[in-house]
């Protein structure tokens, strides 16, 4: 087994944070109105959820990993809108894919 400073030389930690990455998709579904909520997500996006999906994009108490979905792909909820995700673990990157209400999400 390799200790942290082997994998740290070769680039892997499980300390290093992810980066975000949001598609054209991604960023024109947070155009939409969100119910005339759309200050309040964007604000949570920046104060909450990045930091969040930085540290472990993995788990959280609005995180959910969906089922039988290829390429694995993962949704932080707030409030009736879902926001779905996907992991490139190796490069450390969150790529933010699309963004929907609960009801049209599925």
């Amino acid at each position: 087994m390799q200790d942290i400073t082997t994998l740290k030389k070769e680039g892997v930690s499980s300390l290093d944070n992810f980066k975000i990455f949001e598609t054209n998709q991604f960023l024109k579904d947070l155009r939409q109105d969100f119910s005339g909520q759309q200050e309040r997500i964007k604000i949570k996006f920046t104060a909450y959820v990045y930091p969040q999906l930085k540290q472990n994009p993995y788990f959280g108490k609005n995180i959910k990993k969906l089922t039988n979905y290829k390429p694995d792909t993962w949704r932080y909820r707030i409030s009736s809108w879902r926001f779905f995700y996907e992991i490139d673990e190796q490069k450390k990157i969150v790529f933010m894919i699309t963004a929907d209400s609960r009801q049209d999400a599925y």
